[in-house]
């Protein structure tokens, strides 16, 4: 019947002589294949997280370059103490600004004579401007400019520290980020004998305009250096025969029962809100507490090293005279 022989021919095997089927050639197969694990959302150019890693990164790039564009530029010392103090340790400052009508000291009087001996101009300019120039610090019309500061290298503190003919006290500031907490940290450890402080690389405060003048000008006679890892540096000291010893709220000794203070020693600060960050605190051979009364907070980080320090000072100087 006609029906049926449709229904036969529509059942024919492919590549019979009638209707021959035509193939894929294999593609579908080959687009069967894998092309590897998916990438990582950051790597994927139309997605969002590969945007956001690519702003972030910019943010960083932006930030380095401001950070490396403010290190650069000269920093201005405001306030009488801090000017005076800059100009008796020699700084190559290169310009000393005066406010019209100031009302002049002893302090304002040596400024002036210092930096015309030196050959360093003396600009009298309106208080108003000064303002502006010093960023609205308390100048009490007197601003030195000064260049950038020059960091000295990690390993000429142990240098210094043996010119001295006393055992070696350095200061190491691991993560403190206020620039005033630095300066009065610099300026305790002058004070107390230290021969130099270390900064880390990251995540630290810098030598600037506000870290001289907390530092009342005596960061111009302390050497201060920067190591590029803080953790590795305390090892490299620890080699050299000094002992670290970290300020910690939960020290093992308190600060009455610091024995380590006579010899050889570095004292390390941690930052003003974590304290000592982990790596270090495993590096110190001992934590130190300072003993307070009951209900009152821990101390501001440049307070607390200034207790030690003069703790420090006060051992040595009974070790000399023993």
């Amino acid at each position: 019947m006609a029906g049926n022989s449709k229904r036969r021919g529509a059942m024919r095997k492919p590549g019979s002589k009638k209707g021959a089927v035509v193939g894929s050639g294999g593609q579908r197969a080959k687009g069967l294949q894998g092309k590897g694990p998916t990438p990582k959302a950051a790597d994927r150019p139309n997605h969002p997280a590969h945007r956001r890693a690519n702003a972030a990164a910019k943010a960083d790039q932006q930030r380095s370059q401001r950070r490396r564009a403010a290190e650069a530029a000269p920093e201005i010392v405001a306030g009488r103490n801090p000017v005076v103090e800059c100009l008796r340790a020699e700084i190559p400052a290169t310009a000393l600004y005066v406010a019209l009508g100031v009302e002049s000291d002893d302090r304002v009087t040596e400024a002036v004579q210092i930096a015309a001996s030196r050959g360093i101009s003396v600009l009298e300019v309106q208080r108003g401007e000064l303002d502006r120039i010093t960023g609205g610090a308390m100048h009490q019309g007197l601003g030195l400019q000064v260049p950038p500061y020059e960091y000295a290298d990690p390993r000429d503190l142990l240098e210094l520290a043996a010119q001295s003919g006393n055992p070696p006290l350095l200061v190491a500031l691991d993560g403190v980020t206020d620039p005033r907490n630095l300066g009065a940290v610099v300026r305790s450890a002058a004070a107390f004998g230290a021969h130099g402080v270390v900064l880390p690389q990251r995540r630290s405060a810098s030598v600037t305009a506000v870290a001289w003048r907390t530092s009342a000008g005596t960061a111009a006679r302390l050497p201060i250096a920067v190591a590029t890892n803080l953790t590795r540096q305390l090892k490299e000291w620890a080699e050299a025969g000094l002992m670290v010893v970290g300020l910690d709220a939960d020290g093992t000794v308190d600060v009455d029962g610091l024995d380590l203070a006579t010899g050889p020693l570095v004292v390390v600060v941690g930052s003003e809100g974590r304290g000592l960050s982990r790596l270090v605190r495993e590096t110190c051979d001992q934590t130190v507490s300072i003993p307070m009364a009951p209900g009152v907070e821990s101390l501001n980080a440049s307070v607390a090293a200034g207790v030690v320090l003069a703790e420090v000072a006060r051992r040595r100087r009974q070790s000399a005279r023993a």
